[in-house]
């Protein structure tokens, strides 16, 4: 039976890459876009890519011990993708969730054996004891200095997908890989969120080594739809940070503009209107991220210039982890 895995680490990779036919005509797009499903991944998103890729990466150099504890910063997917390969490995996880993070991100997690925390834990103002469920949302975000700093006292290993090198390496290893497979070498463009950068930059850095003339889109959520002082209950898209347009102490080591070509905006209201566009023409059920990408996909496909190109575009999840948001909610 040589059909049979045995793990779900062998489940990660060889998403789909679907064509949207009926999506492309009903909006009047005269590009191919094609979408690279990666809710097929074991846990749902992308991201299952990443987390596996940085386990192994920090096993093969001897950062974890048996049994040890894995910390994470993350908005939902990649800290749901360490949690079922940790657990599968014998490893503890603590997670301090950024802002905004979805309730079935934060259920799965806790799912999975994985302890929410905040910035009091990563300081030390909440002792120990008094750690409880469900995770309330924090006044702020627990820095990557208090992070580091929490470790260092617990000695736990950091993994830090911002600045870990095997998050990229997945993607440059994997996906564009795929990508460039399946589509017999002709891609055009590659339109993908901004994220954390590792998906975009792995999948970028691979595919330009062997078309040298792609070009790079990078969406990311418009001004409007981020949590900020002036938008403090803005409806956002989860898991995306901006890289145009920021400061330079906003920016991380794989989340930067000097990858890609141009930048898109996208407001998570034009995300959902999008995502119930495609499910009524593909019967396809998006997360945010992945809405948004192919709300930007759609903009350029209709410039006359990438008539009859190859847009590939990262679907990251489905929309199973938002139904507790105002994504899919009748109106």
């Amino acid at each position: 039976m040589a059909g049979l895995v045995h793990s779900i680490e062998e489940l990660v990779g060889r998403t789909p890459l679907m064509e949207l036919d009926r999506f492309e005509r009903q909006q009047q797009c005269g590009a191919h876009l094609l979408a690279k499903l990666e809710f097929f991944n074991p846990t749902g998103s992308v991201k299952d890519r990443a987390a596996l890729s940085m386990l192994n990466a920090a096993e093969e150099a001897g950062l974890l011990k048996p049994g040890g504890t894995i910390v994470e910063q993350t908005s939902g997917n990649t800290g749901i993708g360490l949690a079922a390969f940790a657990a599968e490995r014998g490893y503890k996880l603590d997670i301090f969730l950024e802002r905004g993070a979805s309730l079935e991100r934060r259920l799965m997690l806790l799912a999975y054996g994985a302890r929410l925390l905040d910035y009091k834990d990563a300081t030390g103002e909440r002792p120990e004891t008094k750690r409880t469920h469900p995770w309330q949302e924090p006044e702020r975000e627990a820095t990557l200095d208090e992070i580091a700093a929490y470790c260092r006292r617990t000695g736990a290993y950091f993994n830090n997908q911002a600045a870990n090198p095997a998050n990229p390496e997945a993607h440059y290893c994997t996906t564009g890989p795929e990508i460039w497979q399946d589509t017999e070498g002709h891609v055009d463009i590659l339109v993908c969120m901004a994220g954390t950068g590792g998906t975009g930059f792995g999948t970028a850095s691979y595919l330009r080594s062997r078309n040298p003339d792609l070009q790079v889109v990078l969406v990311q959520p418009h001004p409007d739809s981020r949590l900020t002082p002036e938008h403090p209950d803005a409806q956002i898209i989860d898991g995306v940070l901006p890289a145009y347009d920021v400061p330079e102490s906003a920016l991380s080591d794989y989340l930067r503009p000097d990858w890609s070509d141009a930048c898109i905006n996208v407001r998570a209201e034009e995300a959902y209107e999008t995502a119930h566009e495609v499910l009524r023409a593909e019967r396809l059920f998006l997360g945010t991220s992945a809405a948004a990408a192919l709300h930007a996909a759609v903009q350029v496909g209709r410039r006359p210039e990438n008539q009859g190109k190859n847009i590939v575009v990262i679907v990251p999840d489905n929309g199973m982890k938002y139904l507790s948001t105002p994504m899919y909610r009748q109106k």
